[in-house]
């Protein structure tokens, strides 16, 4: 017959036991063997259940925005598949002996909801080698990942590397004799040419070239967030971030957005980039973004993606985006705008071709 006694030994003296193991190392944490079966069936169980129970709290869309596919290819190719692998590329054997074993996602990915995967991407997962995503106020970027993972068991090889990689680089192509090595990893998204590869990546070409220097600082050293631009950045040195905006800025500027939009909306961007909107305080965007004798580290936004600016300068209006010392000037404007009025005045600046020449 079980004792108070005896519940009360157990309860103090079993923590005793387990402490005392640890402390005199009687636990193998060795990497050349795995957890017992009964240790690897619990935490996996505890790690499913984890997932599901947290991802009850994310909001999934009931579709998913395919238009950051070419940013999410391109960073999946250069964080994620070394321990995920790529369709066509083997993973390293040194990968396939790591405890746990990183899975392999073209197979899995079907295993989780939109929510579930979200909840992975974003917080990644302790005691494994998955980490939590660089910038934890870009759910969008996370999204990104999540469609780009739901696209990638119906990639093959050479689908796969026409969307992570720049097409010079899919087929051998160099890069220019004066430009930095870290040019091949702004070609996965901006492309060659700087024109950008979809809707939601920036056009660089032709941009101002002390604008394209003070965003790189700034993501560099962490005032402006993104997880897609972590790795690009991450240790480059400030000489090559200056090559890199000049050469940028010497890309032909991209001509106005082809979309079609609905000339009132246009007309209303128009009056809004122009005159501003004065019973709400919104300055004119012409103040700093139209002409040439403005602040160098004032972007131009002439021909920009439409999509682009939109999400931009919700960003902006959230005070989840960073960037140059001038940033808090772009978040008080645009929490004055609604979302028409941001699609608008974005609308108008991807219609404007007066750009730099």
């Amino acid at each position: 017959m079980i004792r108070l006694k005896h519940v009360v030994f157990g309860a103090v003296g079993l923590p005793v036991i387990v402490l005392l193991g640890a402390w005199i190392g009687f636990f193998n944490v060795g990497a050349s063997s795995g957890h017992w079966k009964v240790t690897a069936l619990f935490l996996q169980l505890a790690m499913r259940s984890a997932v599901r129970t947290y991802a009850l709290a994310v909001d999934a869309p009931k579709t998913l925005d395919r238009r950051g596919l070419p940013a999410a290819a391109g960073h999946f190719a250069r964080g994620c598949a070394i321990c995920h692998g790529e369709p066509g590329e083997p993973r390293s054997p040194a990968v396939m002996r790591m405890l746990p074993q990183p899975p392999n996602l073209a197979l899995t990915v079907g295993d989780w909801t939109d929510a579930q995967l979200f909840r992975i991407v974003k917080h990644g997962i302790r005691f494994t080698g998955m980490p939590a995503w660089p910038a934890r106020d870009r759910d969008d970027e996370v999204w990104a990942m999540v469609a780009f993972l739901r696209e990638l068991p119906k990639l093959d090889a050479n689908e796969f590397r026409a969307l992570a990689f720049d097409a010079g680089q899919a087929t051998g192509g160099e890069r220019e004799p004066a430009a930095p090595a870290a040019l091949a990893d702004c070609r996965r998204c901006h492309g060659s040419d700087g024109q950008g590869r979809g809707d939601l990546v920036p056009a660089l070409a032709g941009q101002k070239q002390a604008y394209l220097f003070a965003s790189l600082h700034a993501f560099a050293s962490g005032d402006r967030t993104s997880g897609f631009m972590a790795l690009p950045v991450t240790g480059v040195d400030p000489a090559d971030l200056a090559a890199l905006a000049r050469h940028f800025a010497a890309q032909r500027p991209l001509s106005a957005d082809r979309d079609q939009v609905p000339a009132e909306m246009v007309n209303k961007g128009q009056q809004i980039a122009e005159i501003g909107i004065p019973e709400r305080n919104v300055p004119a965007c012409s103040g700093c973004h139209i002409g040439s004798d403005k602040n160098p580290i004032y972007p131009h936004l002439d021909g920009q993606h439409a999509a682009y600016l939109e999400r931009q300068l919700k960003l902006f209006r959230s005070e989840n985006r960073g960037g140059t010392q001038f940033w808090r000037i772009m978040a008080t404007a645009a929490q004055r705008l609604t979302d028409d009025d941001i699609r608008a005045v974005s609308a108008y600046f991807s219609k404007r071709s007066e750009g730099p020449q």
